[in-house]
């Protein structure tokens, strides 16, 4: 019988193979969080030039600063090593570059159902919104000053991150 993550697993079992991981401890070793776009354009930790073990990562579509991606930053810096974060929306980003009219139609289109109630975190002023984010980050209670929170747009095109915020 075949599944549609035979591939996927196949992939694993090499992964698992060399796999020198075990027994670390969960705590970003490099006290660093990014919050950062689910595309596929992304590499966090490397783009960075950290490995496994050293950073928390939060992706979503836009990179945003969500209730959940707080969570996870208030989260990190209490109990797994953050003393620093960065922001890191992308360029040429559906997010940023569609309206919410436009993805509902995409989406609908694609579903084959009607797809305007579904909500989806699109973004007019990517520049704004980063810095809001970034504002939302530093002023949390439960977020001290100490840490260090800064704002970059990252280029899908020459991998370069540019400081915004």
């Amino acid at each position: 019988m075949t599944d549609e993550f035979d591939d996927l697993l196949a992939a694993n079992r090499d992964f698992a193979e060399t796999f020198n991981l075990s027994g670390f401890d969960g705590i970003a070793h490099a006290g660093v969080a990014i919050v950062t776009c689910m595309d596929s354009r992304i590499d966090p930790l490397r783009m960075v030039g950290l490995g496994p073990g050293d950073a928390k990562i939060f992706r979503n579509p836009g990179g945003r600063v969500t209730h959940a991606a707080l969570e996870a930053l208030v989260l990190g810096v209490h109990l797994l090593n953050v003393r620093r974060i960065l922001v890191v929306p992308h360029t040429r980003c559906a997010m940023a570059s569609s309206t919410l009219a436009e993805l509902r139609e995409r989406v609908g289109a694609s579903a084959g159902q009607d797809a305007s109630w579904q909500m989806f975190g699109v973004v007019a002023d990517q520049e704004a919104a980063l810095a809001d984010d970034v504002r939302v980050v530093r002023t949390h209670p439960l977020i001290p000053q100490s840490v260090a929170v800064g704002g970059f747009l990252y280029d899908v095109d020459t991998g370069l991150l540019e400081r915004k915020a």
